[in-house]
């Protein structure tokens, strides 16, 4: 199972560098929302190669879309959101605060995704440790972004 943090941590770094990639992108264009579709293109081609190659790429059925909550489905929605904001904001604030301040607030929202068991996640009662860690957090992005 130790891969499956290893896969995490590596997607992680990928996500910093990520950043300042798009920025330069969209930079280089002439419109930023031109590299955004420049992005999205490459990430279906990434998994589309992926799922061809590993044969676990399938439409889902009539009977699956329909059994799925409403909400499930606008995932692509929130990772165009997170795209925008690498395109509009990284390079103002630097690679530190910024994903600093991405991964602390996905920190704080899955303690309370947790704690209720909101969109289709285990209920983990958010106990004081967790909460700690969380405050922990905000101290070191709000010292990361100071200094």
């Amino acid at each position: 199972m130790w891969y499956l943090y290893a896969f995490v941590l590596l997607a992680g770094v990928a996500n910093a560098i990520q950043a300042g990639q798009n920025g330069a992108l969209s930079k280089g264009l002439d419109e930023s929302l031109t590299a955004g579709l420049v992005v999205v293109a490459g990430t279906a081609t990434c998994i589309l190669v992926v799922g061809l190659l590993s044969g676990k790429l399938a439409w889902p059925t009539a009977a699956q879309a329909a059994a799925m909550p409403w909400w499930a489905w606008l995932g692509g929605i929130l990772g165009g959101c997170i795209i925008l904001a690498q395109f509009l904001v990284a390079r103002q604030i630097g690679a530190a605060p910024f994903l600093g301040l991405l991964v602390t607030a996905g920190v704080v929202t899955s303690i309370v995704l947790d704690n209720f068991g909101w969109v289709g996640f285990e209920r983990h009662p958010a106990s004081v440790w967790r909460i700690l860690g969380g405050l922990l957090m905000v101290a070191g992005v709000a010292l990361v972004a100071l200094f």
